[in-house]
């Protein structure tokens, strides 16, 4: 008869296989240790309170795991609350270290779940934080005295939670609406099938075909127009308008004068008849155009 093999045991598994080889301390051996680490900095001492701790970590973990977040990232924020726990512990309060590490490592693993919550910024005020975290554990607590008195449930009851947690009901409600609203991926497949994902129902913001087609035939419509409309002008006129309408360096009211041998208000006044000449040219145009609205087609940069 074979013998199956042993299943491959997950990394958490490992991680709590190794931790689980580190003895607990006893209370004057924490507080010889603490006071090393205090005193000396002896970093041997702090790595000692640290590992003799670690499975405290996992066990604040697990009760986070309704929250939808994977275990070891969890058990990974709350380790650094401990750390941070061992450099701030005074061993001279006459308290175990855990009692007071547990603070620093649901601050960790809370904060961190509230980072990775939403995109949305959530969580900003310290009431919003505890009712993020309160609300699922009082949703829990009106549920099962509801079904130890075989009422319906009240777990969803917006009103009696707010009274529960002595918040206002709009404040429930909001946070029921974020808590329920997690981001979605655009690229988590969907159907029976998974074939599709969010994106491919997207609407693209590219215009379509005919729109691609319409707006080539209009602009060079447009061109040939302008085209036609400069033929028109003489040739002062239509250096005028090439110059300071159409080109991408345009010649300042000051360069076009001393082109021409004249002032700058003359080099203006000839600018503002050529434009209006050329006006009058275009107006044809708007019989077989619809110009977009406040447009003017004396106003060639797009056009040429």
């Amino acid at each position: 008869m074979t013998r199956s093999a042993p299943r491959p045991s997950s990394a958490l598994d490992v991680y709590l296989a190794e931790i689980n080889r580190f003895s607990l301390l006893t209370v004057e051996e924490e507080q010889t240790l603490a006071r090393a680490f205090r005193d000396t900095a002896d970093t041997r001492a702090a790595h000692r309170l640290i590992t003799a701790n670690l499975r405290f970590v996992v066990k604040v973990a697990y009760e986070y795991r309704s929250y939808g977040f994977r275990i070891p990232d969890l058990v990974q924020e709350g380790n650094i609350g401990l750390m941070k726990a061992v450099q701030k512990f005074d061993p001279d309060k006459g308290i175990r270290l855990i009692s007071y590490a547990v603070w620093w490592i649901r601050a960790y693993i809370q904060n961190y779940i509230l980072k990775s919550w939403s995109l949305v910024k959530l969580g900003t005020t310290q009431a919003q934080r505890k009712l993020f975290f309160s609300l699922g554990r009082t949703r829990r607590e009106l549920d099962r005295t509801s079904a130890e008195h075989g009422a319906d449930s009240d777990g969803r009851d917006a009103g009696k939670i707010a009274k529960r947690l002595r918040v206002k009901t709009a404040e429930v409600q909001e946070m029921e609406l974020r808590l329920d609203g997690r981001d979605l991926s655009l690229d988590a497949p969907m159907g029976e099938d998974g074939d599709h994902a969010h994106i491919d129902f997207v609407a693209s913001g590219a215009p379509t075909q005919d729109a691609e087609l319409s707006d080539a035939q209009e602009a060079k419509l447009v061109s040939g127009r302008v085209v036609e409309a400069l033929a028109r002008l003489d040739a002062r006129e239509r250096y005028i308008i090439e110059q300071r309408v159409m080109s991408d360096r345009p010649l300042t009211l000051k360069e076009l004068g001393e082109h021409f041998g004249f002032s700058r208000e003359r080099a203006r006044q000839l600018e503002i008849r050529a434009k209006e000449k050329l006006k009058q040219e275009l107006q044809a145009l708007t019989g077989e155009i619809e110009w977009q609205p406040g447009a003017d087609p004396s106003e060639l940069e797009d056009a040429a």
